[in-house]
């Protein structure tokens, strides 16, 4: 039986565990602190979940099929991990992201629809869309209680035989400096077929990989209940750099700023959110739902983006056996669970990783990477 070590137990690590143990291997997992932690970079109580990837096929289809991997995640849970609210783009223009966006769900065969902008008073019970264009409506997106789904995860995959290593796992080398297949976990060295380093913002730290770690700030207002979900759908405007979803389990609706954050270290950074984010939240809650402008905050999270310069992730073998994985870019999330059966590919043999995801230099690019605490 083959043996692997994952190190890292956020979503994607959790998630190619539970894929990797139900398939008969030997897993590892090995995390620093405790799945679900505040530091992970699946930190945060939500995701979005939502196919519109610009011209992008990849990573739309593979939303897609994501979607149908929560819903049976949240039913063999015993809880709904994921909120089928529906999903509203702002497009402030006609020929732009959004655009791109609806062609390519219609080609791929998911179900969206272009609106016009008066359309979006259906949907909230404030809403202001003089400026927009048009409105492209994905009935099916919602949003994955991110945090809650990132535990139940980790404890499926301990479940089907996965064992779970509390510790700080770092690389292991040869004599020529060559990774090997190994990981030191708090001085004891622990070896496998292969490894997996899916350490999201902590892998920069540890491999010569084209990412950089940048502080997101969220926020959430108190809002009346006709504000919560699924009443109201989720909605990401790509041109204003923000998104949100109404009030889940009590901690208010998210409404909150997509632009990158300033360098950000994981570990010893301020968990406190700037002021200037909250000026940015109210500043888009006053134009779009007037009625909210001066809704009361009522709770802040401080995430991390693992950004890579063109949004592509990382999947690629930095020496035989060892692979790494990470750069969700903000994006990654919500694909997690059909990642993982790809990633899973991957590490058999089936086929290669994306040439897209490889260590070569990165040229920066704007479209894949919107409303990235999104998923």
């Amino acid at each position: 039986m083959a043996s692997v070590i994952v190190v890292g137990a956020g979503i994607w690590g959790s998630s190619l565990a539970l894929r990797l143990a139900e398939s008969g291997r030997r897993v590892t997992l090995v995390e620093q602190h405790r799945p679900g932690h505040v530091r992970q970079s699946s930190s945060g109580e939500t995701r979005l979940l939502r196919c519109a990837h610009g011209a992008d096929e990849w990573y739309a289809r593979l939303a897609w099929q994501a979607r149908d991997e929560w819903r049976r995640l949240g039913e063999r849970a015993g809880e709904p991990l994921y909120l089928e609210s529906g999903l509203l783009w702002f497009a402030g223009t006609p020929d732009g992201w959004e655009q791109a966006s609806a062609g390519t769900l219609k080609n791929l065969g998911i179900p969206c629809e272009v609106l016009d902008p008066a359309d979006g008073a259906r949907f909230f019970p404030d809403y202001r869309g003089d400026d927009l264009s048009f409105l492209l409506w994905e009935p099916h997106a919602g949003v994955i209680r991110a945090r809650r789904a990132t535990e139940v995860t980790a404890r499926l995959a301990e479940a089907a035989g996965a064992r779970l290593v509390t510790g700080r796992a770092t690389p292991v080398t040869g004599e020529e400096g060559a990774y090997l297949p190994a990981v030191e976990v708090d001085g004891e060295t622990l070896t496998a077929d292969q490894v997996v380093w899916a350490c999201g913002a902590w892998l920069p730290a540890l491999f010569d990989v084209p990412i950089a770690v940048t502080k997101q700030d969220t926020l959430h207002f108190a809002v009346p209940p006709a504000w919560s979900v699924p009443e109201t759908p989720a909605w990401v405007d790509h041109g204003a750099a923000a998104y949100g979803h109404g009030d889940v389990d009590g901690v208010g609706m998210k409404a909150t700023s997509d632009a990158e954050g300033g360098p950000y270290e994981p570990e010893h950074g301020s968990r406190t959110v700037d002021p200037s984010s909250v000026d940015l939240a109210r500043g888009y809650l006053r134009r779009r739902f007037p009625s909210l402008a001066a809704a009361p905050l009522v709770f802040t999270q401080v995430c991390q983006y693992a950004l890579t310069p063109d949004a592509e992730w990382v999947v690629a073998e930095a020496s035989p056996g060892v692979w790494l994985l990470g750069g969700d870019s903000g994006h990654g999330f919500k694909h997690a669970p059909a990642f993982a059966a790809y990633v899973a590919g991957v590490l058999d043999g089936a086929y290669p990783p994306e040439p897209r995801f490889g260590l070569h230099p990165r040229t920066p690019a704007r479209g894949l990477r919107t409303s990235g605490e999104a998923g």
